[in-house]
């Protein structure tokens, strides 16, 4: 609040009495020009500025003294906007190592897509008319094409759904353990075509994508229960 004393009315003798008078007026502009609550109505303050000179002439020194307050120009200051910008880092750490997470995820699971699919494409033809199968009895035929289609589904349903991949890797891998020794002794024999050892190609790199994908899953769970744990 303004607070400065020019002479004032005083309707009788001493400082006392003019306090009395025109004290509780000035708080009451000072008030008005602040924007605070006057104290009294606002029509008693009207009323007396318009009988008291001094008191009048005490608002309008004290209006200018406030405007000249206010509108003053803040002092220059060097302008550091192009400095402090330079000096943050063009994307927060855990941001982007989110997205680079985020990225990865969605990467193995369209690898795995596109694999999933491609066994399918291979496995469907032999369990329909057994096309592309190699000479034996029509039910081993057939058993291999289901197997192999059952194998397309698994990956089709990890990519579909990652938290999966944990449960239907040990199926998976003990499967392709198994696969990899037999077609390449197999292969060496003679017993197999190339190309169809070439084709459980697909099958390997399934199991491998399968494989990352429960890793990631892994370790995202590990530090969720650490972060849990431990006191922030």
């Amino acid at each position: 609040m303004v607070n400065f004393h020019p002479p004032g009315n005083r309707t009788g003798s001493g400082d006392d009495q003019w306090t009395m008078t025109c004290s509780p007026f000035r708080e009451a502009i000072s008030a008005r020009l602040d924007g605070e609550t006057l104290g009294m109505p606002a029509r008693d303050l009207d009323d007396h500025l318009g009988s008291c000179p001094d008191c009048a002439g005490w608002a309008g020194d004290a209006a200018l003294v406030t405007r000249r307050a206010r509108l003053a120009p803040a002092p220059p200051v060097p302008d550091l906007t192009a400095s402090v910008l330079a000096a943050l880092p063009r994307e927060l750490p855990g941001v982007a190592a989110a997205a680079r997470a985020r990225l990865a995820d969605a990467g193995l699971r369209l690898a795995l897509l596109a694999v999933g699919v491609a066994q399918a494409a291979l496995a469907w033809p032999v369990l329909a008319s057994g096309a592309g199968a190699m000479s034996a009895p029509v039910h081993m035929v057939h058993e291999s094409g289901a197997w192999n289609l059952g194998v397309a589904a698994a990956f089709l349903a990890v990519a579909a759904g990652p938290r999966l991949a944990a449960g239907a890797l040990p199926f998976l891998g003990s499967f392709a353990a198994l696969l990899l020794p037999v077609t390449l002794a197999d292969l060496s024999a003679g017993h197999v075509h190339a190309e169809r050892a070439v084709a459980h190609g697909l099958l390997f790199a399934g199991v491998l994508l399968v494989s990352a994908v429960a890793w990631r899953g892994r370790r995202r769970s590990v530090r969720a229960l650490v972060s849990r744990r431990v006191p922030a």
